[in-house]
């Protein structure tokens, strides 16, 4: 399909439709695409945080926990009791129950469809090789509050960790300011198996977990997303803890040719833009200077019936880009430049189409396919990379809440036929006591046999 001799209007109104085609980039495409995953400024305000977190523990963690989420909370309220879990469940209606209930059956399944198993091959000299799966012992997970209750992301963290065999899963999430936490999302926690949950949001809530404190002991790893300021901070303490990835704002990105329905175009990309943080990026990538216009109209009338109607409309002044392209190879490279967290074929032919995405978080093909079934109902973890990082990065899954630990039996024979290479190698890095350590099993001459 070929583009629409329509020009567009060069970005003069909002949210701009820019022309763009490969290695002729303009200034407002230039400006989308090149978003560092992490702010600098941020960054430094969130390892101040975490110095003091890790120097003072709970006398500091409960500062910031006032100072940010406005809750005055003492040790001893951190962590929420059995019975305020089971108060919470009373209070989530019958509707979401059966929703969540289905949604988590959902999220196992594929989770468990998905998980690697031990494995093993036979070696030359009657000796073994191969991989086994253990889960880690304690993990953290991190369910964002604030304007919108990630009750589904409790599911998506949660039910994997669960599936995994993970012992000990710690949930922190915000609360609101008198120190209380959603009820749907104390309840999807629940559901999914957190055995702790602590009312702990933002950059306190991830040094908490990765220091350890006198109420909260540390995690292995910490996974889920969050906005600037927990994505800064979870990128700080990598290396104490193991990390799932960079998953911070989000983003969409759709290809979509003249067949696709601009209102439906326009409602998936408000999907994203209505998040919260101001930071969410939106990409159409079309040939359709028609589309693309008409998208806009649509996002224009859309957005005013939203409940974050403001947190949206930030996005679609700052965060949103409708770029004609020459034709869809062109549109797939931008989409492929981007490296967006979620990527939508709204195309004649997605299967056809699906094959040129090379860098997304997860790939949603087809009309019939919205983003919104990957946020709650599909099955795979909507905790995916963000900021340009699924160019290198994977979205959350089981294994991420296991280690694998490498297997090698060999047999006397097989031991004979690695002298040759241990010897060359310890040889040329120096290290004869490598080559020394593998030849000491045999008495002198017998490395023949």
């Amino acid at each position: 399909m070929k583009t629409s001799r329509t020009p567009p209007d060069n970005g003069k109104e909002s949210p701009p439709i820019v022309k763009w085609r490969p290695g002729r980039t303009s200034a407002a495409v230039r400006a989308f695409l090149e978003r560092p995953p992490v702010d600098r400024e941020i960054e430094d305000r969130a390892r101040a945080v975490l110095d003091d977190i890790r120097r003072r523990g709970d006398e500091a963690v409960l500062e910031y926990a006032e100072r940010f989420d406005g809750a005055a909370l003492t040790s001893r309220r951190l962590r929420v009791p059995a019975r305020s879990v089971r108060a919470a469940a009373k209070r989530v209606d019958a509707d979401f129950r059966r929703a969540a209930r289905e949604a988590s059956a959902r999220i196992r399944r594929y989770a468990e469809a998905g998980m690697h198993g031990d494995w093993s091959v036979p070696t030359p000299g009657g000796g073994e090789l191969g991989e086994r799966w253990e889960p880690l012992d304690r993990v953290g997970v991190y369910i964002p509050g604030g304007e919108a209750p990630l009750a589904s992301t409790a599911l998506m963290t949660v039910c994997l960790a669960k599936a995994a065999g993970v012992a000990e899963i710690v949930a922190c999430t915000p609360p609101d300011e008198k120190g209380q936490i959603n009820p749907y999302v104390l309840y999807a926690l629940d559901l999914a198996g957190a055995t702790e949950i602590y009312r702990l949001g933002g950059i306190q809530a991830i040094g908490a977990m990765a220091f350890g404190t006198a109420t909260v002991p540390r995690v292995r790893m910490i996974a889920g997303p969050g906005g600037p300021y927990v994505t800064a901070a979870k990128r700080l303490v990598y290396g104490e803890v193991a990390l799932d990835m960079v998953a911070g704002p989000s983003e969409i990105a759709v290809l979509a040719d003249d067949s696709a329905r601009p209102a439906e175009v326009a409602a998936d990309l408000l999907s994203q833009a209505e998040h919260g943080t101001g930071s969410e990026k939106t990409l159409l990538a079309t040939p359709s200077h028609e589309l693309a216009a008409g998208v806009r109209r649509e996002l224009r009338r859309q957005v005013g019936g939203l409940a974050h109607r403001r947190a949206a409309e930030t996005v679609l002044e700052r965060g949103t880009l409708l770029a004609v392209t020459p034709d869809l190879d062109a549109g797939a490279e931008l989409c492929n430049q981007f490296a967006p967290e979620h990527m939508e074929l709204m195309v004649r032919r997605p299967e056809r189409w699906a094959k040129k995405i090379t860098r997304a978080g997860a790939l949603f093909v087809g009309r019939w396919t919205p983003e919104s079934v990957g946020d709650f109902a599909a099955g795979p973890s909507h905790v995916l990379p963000t900021g340009g990082t699924a160019a290198f990065f994977s979205g959350l899954t089981v294994d991420d809440f296991r280690r694998r630990i490498s297997v090698v039996r060999y047999s006397e024979q097989d031991l004979r036929d690695a002298l040759p290479i241990t010897d060359a190698f310890g040889r040329v890095e120096t290290l004869d006591g490598h080559a020394r350590s593998a030849r000491s099993r045999f008495p002198r001459g017998e490395e023949e046999r």
